[in-house]
């Protein structure tokens, strides 16, 4: 089995926080998004999983090796890959050619799950779908009958279906799906200026490909700061009580911590209450504020302040009369 994570986007709905982090490594309750979607991904498909390929753009060495390190402490190998232009989900997947083979899981890094699926190796392939309200802002899929997908469309703006795709596919034959993809490019198929994946699964079905519908219990976005901090406070209510959500030398000086949150390693909370649904990086200081539904990255200071629906970045420097704020690495707001 392997997994291949598209992950180039620029993130630019999330900025400032993407100025300077690559979206998928935004900590939600303390963990990267990308490390919360390949451990979800390894703990359900009930295979081993030998390779975990990233695609990703110029992120730097840093980043590369973080995602390396992600890959080896779930026993698979780390690859990584660049994607140098935004040319659609199709190109982005080809990226990683090289590590097409044999069973393939393709999940893009910019949303979290929660579902029990088992592969159905029977099928070609699942494509993993949750019922939404508006379908014009995604591809969706069509049903027959046997339970089989008849249709891919790709943002339809009237209505044909209900069934989003959310970004993570399963192929039973990687290289057939790599060929497909390559026909696109070299045949210069486009759908909105890009390469899309549903064209090359459209291509794939007409040939006799069967996919079946892959269902989810709960699908979380992190596109923008408000369903961002809705995930975070989601994978904390589901963390609480099942999950290590305490770091190491926590100092606890006259304050409270209502649960959910997450608080890790060296943060000082100082007469203070801190909950629910806070996620706090390392290395943090929160002194006479009252914190609630907030995501603090690490090595940031927060002082006098009662504070709400906000995301703050690493390095950070807070101390005001602010309600909610939106501020990136090294800001200062005093």
């Amino acid at each position: 089995m392997k997994i291949i994570v598209p992950m180039a986007g620029r993130g630019s709905r999330l900025r400032p926080h993407t100025l300077t982090v690559p979206k998928p490594l935004i900590p939600i309750a303390g963990k990267p998004i990308v490390q919360r979607l390949v451990e979800d991904i390894v703990s359900v498909v009930n295979e081993k999983v030998e390779e975990i390929a990233f695609v990703i753009g110029d992120f730097g060495e840093a980043v590369e090796k973080d995602l390396i390190s992600i890959a080896e402490r779930l026993g698979a190998k780390g690859s990584i890959y660049y994607q140098d232009q935004p040319l659609g989900t199709a190109h982005a997947i080809l990226c990683a050619k090289e590590s097409m083979s044999g069973n393939c899981v393709v999940a893009f890094a910019d949303t979290l799950f929660k579902a029990n699926f088992t592969l159905d190796s029977s099928s070609d392939g699942v494509i993993w779908v949750k019922q939404v309200d508006d379908p014009k802002a995604f591809g969706v899929v069509k049903i027959d009958d046997q339970g089989h997908i008849s249709d891919f469309v790709e943002k339809p703006q009237e209505f044909v279906s209900d069934l989003a795709i959310i970004g993570i596919y399963y192929f039973k034959d990687g290289e057939y799906l790599r060929d497909e993809l390559q026909y696109l490019l070299d045949n210069n198929i486009v759908d909105k200026g890009e390469y899309q994946l549903t064209d090359a699964l459209e291509n794939m079905k007409k040939k006799g490909s069967k996919f079946t519908p892959g269902t989810v219990s709960d699908w979380m976005d992190c596109g923008n700061k408000k369903v961002t901090l809705e995930t975070n406070s989601k994978i904390l209510n589901y963390l609480n009580g099942k999950d290590q959500l305490k770091g190491s030398n926590i100092t606890l000086d006259n304050s409270t911590v209502i649960e959910p949150c997450f608080i890790g390693d060296h943060v000082i909370l100082r007469n203070s209450t801190v909950g629910p649904n806070v996620s706090i990086g390392n290395n943090t200081t929160v002194e006479n504020s009252t914190v609630s539904d907030t995501l603090v990255q690490e090595n940031t200071e927060i002082k006098n302040i009662t504070l709400s629906h906000s995301m703050i970045g690493n390095h950070a420097y807070v101390d005001g009369k602010y309600k909610t704020l939106s501020i990136g690495d090294y800001s200062r707001l005093e």
